[in-house]
């Protein structure tokens, strides 16, 4: 099997099972582990798939430019940005993650709502210049342009003098074994600190990141209490985190 035809085929079977398991394929193919190894690496390079251990899951949209990301799944992001909504509380205080999923969640606030928003997103603050009830936080820092948010030092110490009811987070990819993940070291850092610093997390998962990974890890699965999906989301694809005993909620 010539090179081209390898890579080929590797794609067609992360596309049919979701994943790529080297060892079991290497056997399969009689092929040795290096080369298919070799050959994901490559397809790594070219942004095809996300090389993990052992072998390799689906690279998420999510990677893409802002712009881009505002054109997936159009439908599926306000329905989450509602259902996460919802969950506010008035008197609560609320970091809010960066992200076209989270400006969702921001647009569905009702007017009258009493809260803190805590959030390193220009695009969230601007968001909420309209809400007369809602004290609105800042945290600065150098600005990350590919997802529009502060990340750095600064960042992580300003969240960390601050303790917050509900932290609704927004990433890249979710998978019940690689975690949850996202395609920037310095983001993961202040993701992870926003939700070290909050009572609950809550994830909001548009479809295209379920079972995809993205190359640096945020947090443990055992850290999230509840993640909000679309209500069109097959079942087997979000049953593994009821197992874990997160809790799911359809929007």
């Amino acid at each position: 099997m010539l090179t081209l035809q390898r890579k080929q085929h590797l794609l067609e079977i992360l596309e049919r099972d979701g994943q790529i398991v080297a060892k079991t394929l290497s056997e399969q193919l009689g092929l040795s582990e290096d080369t298919i190894r070799r050959d994901l690496r490559q397809l790594a390079k070219e942004g095809l798939l996300q090389r993990v251990h052992g072998g390799a899951l689906p690279a998420s949209p999510a990677l893409a430019a802002f712009a881009e990301r505002q054109q997936i799944s159009p439908d599926a992001k306000p329905a989450i940005g509602r259902a996460a909504a919802a969950m506010i509380q008035p008197g609560q205080v609320v970091f809010i993650d960066g992200g076209t999923t989270a400006v969702q969640l921001v647009r569905q606030l009702p007017q009258a709502l009493q809260a803190t928003v805590v959030t390193h997103s220009p695009s969230i603050a601007i968001e909420l210049v309209t809400y007369p009830h809602i004290e609105v936080i800042m945290i600065g820092g150098r600005l990350f342009k590919h997802s529009i948010v502060g990340v750095g030092a600064a960042a992580i110490e300003a969240i960390g003098r601050i303790r917050a009811d509900l932290y609704f987070m927004g990433v890249c990819s979710l998978h019940p074994e690689a975690g949850i993940s996202t395609g920037d070291f310095e983001e993961a850092c202040i993701k992870r600190a926003l939700s070290d610093a909050a009572t609950k997390t809550i994830v909001l998962a548009s479809p295209e990141k379920l079972d995809t990974a993205s190359p640096f890890q945020i947090a443990p699965l055992n850290q999230v209490s509840e993640i909000v999906v679309n209500a069109g989301v097959a079942d087997t694809l979000i049953a593994p985190y009821r197992k874990m005993g997160i809790a799911i909620t359809l929007a």
